[in-house]
């Protein structure tokens, strides 16, 4: 759902899908092909939220910041399930991990990785291709070819998903049993794994977490 607040209206391209249980409120500016999940709230109450072009904000995840700041995502920002992004600056096609925290003034460059229930304290800074773990948080080491590979594979297909779910997506009633020779996932993802998906979910995996 939208909300306006202090004469702010929301704006959201489009091109971009945003869940009907998320919560986006006020000054809240969402860009092209960007996937908004369930349960996900944006509160641009006491300052601005920028959400760039391709990025996802996966389930349960919440965005908000200390008064008179802005959080910015730049392009192909990948927020995982649960995380809390709180007055940081997400640089273009980085990844944050599965409940992750960071606090204001954080500012990551480009293509880094944080992994899963690190917390990143106010302040802190990273440069580009840095891998972030921990609580508190501390660059372990750069990110490889491989991993920004892998992350930025894994990007695309919330990049196509907005498209996906205007086609697709609609509310139902649940089936009393399964239908005969239910597949376990769709064909899509299949040949995902069996590609790129594959090649680089394993190491992938060992630092981070989608």
């Amino acid at each position: 759902m939208f909300y306006s607040f202090g004469g702010f209206i929301p704006v959201a391209d489009p091109t971009s899908f945003v869940h009907p249980q998320a919560c986006v409120t006020g000054n809240v500016i969402i860009g092209r092909n960007v996937y908004i999940g369930p349960g996900a709230a944006l509160r641009g109450d006491w300052g601005a939220i920028i959400i760039k072009d391709g990025c996802n904000i996966q389930e349960n995840c919440t965005i908000h910041m200390f008064p008179g700041l802005t959080v910015l995502l730049e392009e192909g920002a990948h927020i995982g399930h649960g995380a809390i992004i709180h007055g940081a600056h997400i640089g273009r096609n980085s990844l944050v991990g599965m409940n992750s925290v960071l606090m204001d003034h954080v500012q990551l460059g480009a293509e880094c990785i944080v992994g899963a229930l690190s917390f990143i304290k106010e302040d802190e800074r990273f440069e580009s291709r840095s891998l972030i773990v921990g609580n508190p948080a501390r660059k372990i080491r750069d990110v490889t070819d491989e991993m920004i590979q892998w992350k930025t594979e894994g990007t695309k297909l919330y990049q196509q998903l907005p498209d996906e779910m205007k086609k697709h997506w609609k509310i139902c009633e649940p089936l009393a049993v399964p239908e005969k020779d239910r597949p376990l996932q769709d064909k899509t993802y299949e040949s995902w794994k069996s590609g790129s998906g594959k090649r680089q979910e394993a190491k992938g995996k060992r630092n981070s977490r989608l």
